[in-house]
């Protein structure tokens, strides 16, 4: 079977995600739009959207217009089985007390380190990106530095990857939360693999004001490795849901976008306590500043 994809590139992020809403609309309706940044300082944006059916030239051309995106380039995608491609070619991964890997290398788990099965699916998070094991290392750091919170929360959890090395270093009930439904089924799954279905509840929630945060907050750790502009919309809730002297871990960040979230969460309370850059990503440990 052969689907297809059509593929444009637009200025700035607020322009890509609208291109993306219209595209949700189109006819014969799409399997998946996709939004992706395009990291060489251009500001470009790419959008993509796939379907079974080829797509309806004339209304692409349209929407790019409207848009002021480039023309879309239609291609057809032969028919693979790319999760199982993806996970013979993802080799394990070490971050410093954790080790993350797929089923396909589950003989290669050194015995000195804690597991992660994670196996490619339709979700962020399988430890081979640098915001992961940034923040992998990061909350490695902390617990190197003696942390023991209880109350735990991995905000825009995508696989649960960080959610569930909290559940195997501590002995805690961590919440994984995350606005997409497809993230969270992949998460929930990931956590059953793991053993920690006691220990980790994942939940569909868009942000601090879901009743399921609300209710377990304030938060001794929140984890978010998300981009940064939800980042920087989430601080003030950052602030207000995390205990003074407890810290949060962020990703998603590129490395020039750093110095201004660490200005927003100054704002919102927090001080920097480590910042790590692996290639083109920071990630940053904050610190909630205790109240006098």
């Amino acid at each position: 079977m052969i689907t297809y994809s059509a593929l444009t590139t637009i200025t700035g992020e607020d322009a890509a995600y609208a291109l993306a809403d219209a595209l949700e609309g189109l006819e014969p309706e799409p399997t998946g739009v996709g939004v992706f940044e395009i990291e060489d300082g251009s500001g470009l944006w790419e959008v993509a959207v796939y379907s079974m059916e080829r797509p309806d030239a004339g209304a692409l051309a349209v929407l790019s217009a409207l848009h002021k995106a480039k023309p879309f380039l239609i291609s057809e995608i032969p028919e693979q089985d790319w999760v199982s491609k993806v996970q013979r070619e993802l080799a394990p991964v070490q971050a410093a007390r954790f080790f993350v890997y797929g089923s396909h290398d589950a003989d290669k788990v050194p015995t000195d380190k804690i597991p992660l099965l994670i196996d490619a699916a339709m979700a962020f998070g399988t430890g081979h990106h640098g915001t992961t094991k940034g923040c992998l290392e990061a909350f490695d750091k902390l617990l190197s530095d003696g942390f023991a919170g209880k109350n735990i929360l991995d905000v825009g959890c995508g696989t649960a990857v960080l959610a569930m090395a909290a559940a195997k270093a501590l002995p805690n009930t961590v919440l994984a939360s995350d606005i997409d439904p497809t993230a969270v089924e992949v998460a929930q799954a990931n956590v059953t693999s793991n053993g920690l279905q006691d220990r980790v509840k994942c939940v569909v929630a868009a942000g601090f004001g879901a009743p399921v945060l609300k209710d377990s907050a304030p938060y001794d750790l929140i984890f978010a490795n998300i981009l940064k502009a939800p980042l920087i919309g989430l601080a003030p809730d950052m602030g207000a849901n995390t205990v003074d002297g407890g810290y949060a871990i962020l990703s998603g960040i590129l490395n020039e976008q750093a110095d201004e979230v660490i200005a927003v969460y100054a704002e919102n309370g927090f001080n920097l306590v480590e910042r790590r850059v692996i290639v083109d990503w920071t990630t940053l440990i904050l610190g909630k500043t205790r109240s006098n």
